[in-house]
């Protein structure tokens, strides 16, 4: 069983209480089973997730925590049973490690709905019962069933947010058909999930309209990220003309927001998929029964999914936009993160900077 120790063999950086302030760490990972993967971590992603949980917005974080689920690494170890893996794969390890491997969605390759629950790759009760301790470290020890293959001409840095930004909508995007070249798409917010959305629609040969509330995001929502159209949420006439026009519409504003204009903006059969967390969802209901039109919601995604994402951004040479940061600014990005001063997702360095 792992231990927490100050001479730890994994050195990290944890919040210990909701101040969520994070500083150097020691604790020790679980020994290398037979079916696991070890892997030194060179990068991670820094996600809302991270804020939510060092700072016990739940009411559910066990501290001290260690944070971090956009994960990429070089494997230095395997175990004996191991044989998708090897010493120098680059790979990856999303939001959970661990799942029942039994229920009809693990069975799908769908472990993030696993029926028992999926453990979380930070502040969820490991299989050795220590709590699981997230990619703000060294390196991580991890099933291989919870590992992603990173194609080799694929940058570290940049994969580590495709590990949730990106597969949060790029999920949703495939189950809903939103990969046919020719339709029209609506992406509601340009943050870490927004611009992800927006490279994959244009990637999938959709016509792309970004949703915002702030007119600094038309230059590079046109010029960096490849949008054919941008709109200014609240102005009205800028809206009104685009009155059933849309095919699918990926809403990734956690703000509070109004979804009738929204709604009014899908053709016939029309799809929104919400992948952010807004207090509550308001909506007249002939906004979805006139026009038989449809909210959806999703998290993350399965392994099968995941793996083939990153197989995809590989092809077609999709890349997140970052902010490579070392690990002692981490506080200061999360700070930054909150006031969503970032364009599209900060990176640690974790290799070159935890020391």
């Amino acid at each position: 069983m792992a231990t927490e120790s100050e001479n730890g063999n994994c050195l990290g950086w944890a919040a210990r209480d909701p101040s969520g302030v994070l500083s150097p760490y020691k604790f020790n990972r679980r020994v290398l089973g037979c079916d696991d993967v070890s892997l030194k971590i060179t990068h991670c992603g820094i996600c809302y997730a991270d804020v939510v949980w060092t700072r016990n917005k739940l009411g559910d974080s066990k501290y001290p925590v260690v944070p971090g689920h956009e994960i990429v690494g070089i494997v230095q170890d395997v175990g004996s049973n191991v044989h998708g893996f090897k010493t120098g794969d680059h790979v990856g390890v999303g939001t959970y490690v661990d799942s029942c491997r039994s229920c009809e969605y693990c069975d799908d390759g769908l472990e993030v709905h696993c029926s028992k629950g999926s453990v979380h790759t930070f502040n969820a009760v490991d299989v050795d019962g220590t709590i699981t301790k997230g990619g703000y470290s060294s390196f991580i020890v991890v099933h291989e069933r919870y590992c992603y293959k990173i194609p080799d001409n694929y940058p570290l840095a940049y994969a580590a947010p495709l590990l949730c930004a990106g597969i949060t909508v790029y999920t949703p995007m495939k189950r809903h058909k939103m990969d046919q070249p020719g339709k029209s798409l609506g992406v509601i917010g340009l943050g870490g999930l927004g611009h992800m959305a927006v490279k994959f629609g244009k990637a999938f040969g959709l016509h792309v309209t970004v949703f915002s509330t702030s007119i600094s995001k038309k230059e590079e929502a046109l010029n960096l990220l490849g949008a054919d159209r941008f709109v200014i949420s609240s102005d009205e006439q800028q809206m009104q003309p685009l009155t059933k026009s849309l095919d699918f519409i990926v809403d990734t504003a956690s703000g509070d927001h109004a979804f009738d204009p929204y709604m009014a903006l899908l053709k016939t059969y029309g799809v929104l998929v919400l992948v952010g967390f807004p207090s509550e969802i308001k909506l007249h209901p002939a906004s979805i029964i006139l026009g038989s039109k449809t909210i959806f919601g999703s998290v993350t995604g399965g392994t099968k999914e995941t793996q083939e994402m990153l197989e995809f951004c590989a092809a077609n040479k999709i890349y997140p936009e970052i902010e490579l940061v070392p690990i002692q600014y981490v506080n200061e990005a999360l700070e930054r993160l909150i006031k969503r001063d970032i364009k599209y997702r900060f990176v640690i360095d974790v290799e070159n900077s935890l020391k």
